[in-house]
């Protein structure tokens, strides 16, 4: 199962939806046909699915597209947030005791149930907790319907959101929900740990024991149902989510994200733990990271990490959550300090990625994205150059490229 999430930006107000109710977008008369069109052609796709003609009428007619939602999966930011930043402020102090008094605040004989039940550690499911709605304070206010609808019909991603649309009618025929519930952010996440349709109806669970999988109105359901998604997306129990890592001068950094084995292994190329701390498991297998590039903390990623990165496939995301749940749980931040970052505007992320794709390097699509395929092709150039291959997208290293060209 691959979940993604996305974060919604204001604070939540469960409302009635109100759908059709906001304006179209301006002068997109061929949008609203074609939107009309694929309505048509979803309702007997719901209708043959099995749901009643009669809710999928009530749901379907006068639905309008969301111009907030097409603007929202478009929406390429002009400057990137670099890493280090994105990274301080989700796994700060504050959020941390934040996170603590939440968490302190709930019946703790019903954590220490979901602790024992699914594996996972209530540190971990707060963090979750505190990243995706603030602790329960910004589950998003967009109707999950009308979202879902605006995304299949703009085509994008149209598999997905209509399998996602057919799962919240699928809930609404259940009467295991409301129709008002149905709220969250523009691509669908719901409640206080942020579960896409498909998603609730497969994963979420009655953590409170009141016979509901109430994952809006109960941090217990919410987070008892996050443990079971990371249950059985493979949760490692008794297993940290990375290493923080010290690499011997000289290392090759090309191998990060590319060499996977075990921590013995990585021993015997030098890297070490600071402080000359031992491993805790040397046969557990790892990947080395060098997010903010060498200069910055490196991480050896353990299976929990990509546990966490099914619930979003973001290493951003992955590794702020392991930071934030290991300050809730007292334990210290990296030892290495971030560094001082400088924003990259869209223009320097997509000319590094034309500049690699010229001189051969697969980046993938030219996007401004640095994902995985841009950072190998990065690190790959990096070593052709004599350069420390970290796959970093620096100022310095756009000049480089630029310059190369």
């Amino acid at each position: 199962m691959k979940r993604r999430t996305f974060l919604a930006t204001a604070a939540a107000a469960l409302a009635t939806p109100a759908q059709g109710s906001d304006p179209v977008v301006a002068g997109t008369e061929s949008v609203d046909a074609a939107f009309r069109a694929w309505l048509d052609g979803f309702r007997k796709t719901a209708v043959s699915s099995g749901l009643p003609a009669d809710l999928v009428d009530r749901e379907l007619s006068g639905l309008t597209p969301d111009p907030r939602v097409r603007g929202s999966d478009r929406n390429q930011p002009e400057f990137s947030r670099p890493f280090s930043h994105y990274v301080r402020r989700a796994a700060s102090e504050d959020q941390a005791a934040i996170g603590r008094r939440r968490l302190a605040s709930l019946d703790a004989g019903a954590l220490s149930r979901i602790e024992a039940e699914r594996g996972v550690p209530r540190e971990i499911l707060g963090a979750i907790w505190g990243m995706e709605s603030g602790y329960g304070a910004a589950m998003g206010d967009q109707d999950v319907i009308r979202s879902m609808a605006t995304l299949a019909a703009d085509g994008r991603r149209r598999a997905f959101a209509e399998e996602e649309l057919l799962s919240a009618l699928r809930m609404l025929a259940s009467r295991e929900v409301s129709r008002t519930q149905l709220v969250g952010s523009w691509a669908g996440a719901m409640g206080q740990t942020q579960f896409i349709p498909s998603s609730f109806l497969r994963l979420a669970v009655d953590g409170d024991g009141d016979g509901r999988r109430d994952v809006w109105g109960s941090a217990i359901d919410a987070l008892a149902s996050s443990a079971n998604l990371l249950s059985q997306a493979g949760w490692k129990r008794r297993e940290p989510w990375a290493i923080e890592a010290i690499a011997p001068k000289g290392f090759d950094y090309s191998v990060c994200e590319v060499l996977t084995c075990p921590l013995s292994q990585w021993a015997d190329l030098g890297v070490s733990r600071p402080g000359g701390d031992g491993w805790p498991d040397g046969s557990l297998e790892a990947s080395l990271i060098a997010p903010t590039g060498a200069g910055g903390p490196l991480f050896l990623l353990l299976a929990n990490h990509f546990v966490i990165r099914r619930y979003n496939n973001a290493v951003t995301y992955a590794v702020a959550v392991g930071l934030l749940a290991d300050r809730i749980a007292g334990r210290p931040g990296p030892v290495r300090p971030w560094p001082e970052e400088t924003p990259l505007s869209l223009s320097d992320r997509t000319g590094a990625q034309t500049a690699l794709k010229s001189q051969g390097y697969d980046v993938g699509e030219v996007d401004g994205v640095m994902g995985l395929k841009s950072r190998q092709a990065l690190r790959a150039w990096q070593k052709s150059q004599g350069l420390v291959a970290d796959g970093y997208l620096s100022p310095d290293m756009i000049a480089r490229l630029r310059s190369a060209g």
